[in-house]
């Protein structure tokens, strides 16, 4: 699906001072308006208690059909993967490396207007070997046209967090967006506290850092839910209200295992800007029967139940199903038929692709009007652009924290004191 392009007067300054300079680099004579986080969360806050989506891009299918709600929604976007979903040992074709280069090419052929940001979710770090390789790693995402990013370090104690992401930031460009993290996502396991997201931001205040988001442990997982239980509104609010002064948003995790209810209640209660949805989209687009928000439904056999004529064939569902049993694969495991699959899908009928597109398209569309209360978001994002007159924003807040106070020998002194229940051992990545 393709439409003529509506290039306004502002549309048009917006592309030629809102694009960064990877951006500019990379696609010199696009029409695409990729812009830093930064310009995405300024929106949402100019609206007030709205949050957009940070889908993540699994496939080219999801890219598509979450382009075109924005576009329909005129809302502003996030466009995400995160390190374990497509870094160096990806389980997805869309990569760090390829994504914005997926997404400047559908914004062009199918006249996208809206502006969107490429962010890189989840860059774990989880030991000294993690930060070596990032000192390497993080200046070719950039490279290859991201616009945003999430140093995750929240597996490793408060003191180490907090240190990590004192020594990656100076691989981020000032003008591109930034989330940190506290408290790995591990539903009501090791909620976050006060005290250790005001530590974690404190201490970057001291040292000039000043993040966009940060994402909490606040109830919530990745991947498929059982029940609509999960993040925890009022502990949502609280930590954000503490964290006022330093004028961040709220970066919601998991959003695939709650109703619209409880998202609508983080959109108007907290101050959440973004919220990131995966697991949903993948299903959805594949044609998997979900409920009100996004959770696949299984059947008394609790197999997943595919609706017939919707989503890919149903002779593709078969192949996926039996190779999933193959590799022995549990459901939310089902995650990692996207590498293996993604050409096979892409080589079906295009009736059948357009399918799978439309069934994100509606999903998302739904999301972004009737829960998130992202509509008509996408010009606030460009008059965040002409009345900064250029791509960079600038921070939100200013250093009010001593940085003598949040030296790293007195990081580590403050951050044993911090009494904290990190939950149990596991793998908790995206």
């Amino acid at each position: 699906m393709t439409q003529k392009p509506d290039f306004t007067s502002d549309y048009l300054r917006a592309l030629e001072i809102g694009r960064p300079p990877n951006v500019v680099n990379l696609f010199p004579y696009s029409k695409a308006l990729l812009v830093s986080g930064k310009v995405i969360d300024r929106a949402m806050q100019a609206k007030g208690n709205a949050m957009t989506i940070a889908a993540n891009g699994r496939s080219n299918f999801v890219i598509r059909g979450v382009l075109r709600a924005a576009q329909k929604a005129n809302t502003a976007i996030i466009i995400e993967i995160a390190k374990s979903e497509g870094g160096a040992n990806a389980y997805c074709d869309v990569s760090l490396w390829n994504m914005a280069r997926q997404v400047d090419a559908a914004c062009n052929e199918m006249g996208i207007t809206v502006p969107i940001a490429i962010h890189a979710d989840h860059y774990g770090i989880k030991n000294e070997k993690d930060i070596e390789q990032a000192k390497t790693e993080i200046p070719t995402l950039f490279e290859a046209g991201i616009t945003s990013i999430a140093i995750d370090a929240s597996h490793l104690p408060d003191a180490q967090n907090l240190l990590a992401n004192i020594q990656l930031n100076s691989l981020i460009p000032k003008w591109a967006g930034y989330e940190t993290e506290v408290g790995e996502i591990k539903g009501k396991a090791g909620l976050s506290t006060v005290e250790e997201a005001s530590f974690l931001i404190q201490g970057l205040n001291a040292n000039d850092i000043f993040p966009d988001w940060i994402a909490l442990n606040n109830g919530t997982t990745h991947g498929i839910e059982a029940s609509d239980e999960g993040i925890q509104v009022d502990t949502t609010a609280q930590i954000h209200h503490a964290l006022a002064p330093y004028h961040i948003s709220g970066a919601q995790h998991g959003t695939s295992g709650n109703n619209s209810d409880r998202l609508r209640a983080i959109a108007s209660q907290t101050k959440t800007t973004k919220a990131n949805v995966a697991t949903a989209l993948q299903m959805i687009s594949w044609g998997l029967q979900v409920n009100d928000y996004g959770n696949a439904i299984l059947d008394s056999n609790e197999q997943f139940i595919k609706v017939k004529n919707e989503g890919i064939t149903e002779e593709m569902w078969a192949e996926l199903t039996a190779y999933a049993e193959s590799k022995a694969l549990k459901k939310g495991d089902y995650k990692k038929l996207n590498l293996p699959f993604e050409n096979n899908l892409l080589g079906q009928p295009a009736e059948i692709r357009e399918r799978m597109v439309k069934r994100v398209e509606d999903f998302v569309y739904d999301l972004l009007v009737n829960v998130f209360n992202a509509k008509d978001t996408a010009p606030l994002a460009i008059e965040a652009i002409l009345s900064a007159g250029s791509y960079d924003l600038g921070p939100k807040a200013q250093r009010v924290e001593d940085p003598d106070e949040w030296t790293e020998s007195k990081i580590v002194e403050r951050g044993a004191t911090i009494q904290s229940d990190k939950g149990p051992e596991g793998d908790f990545d995206d």
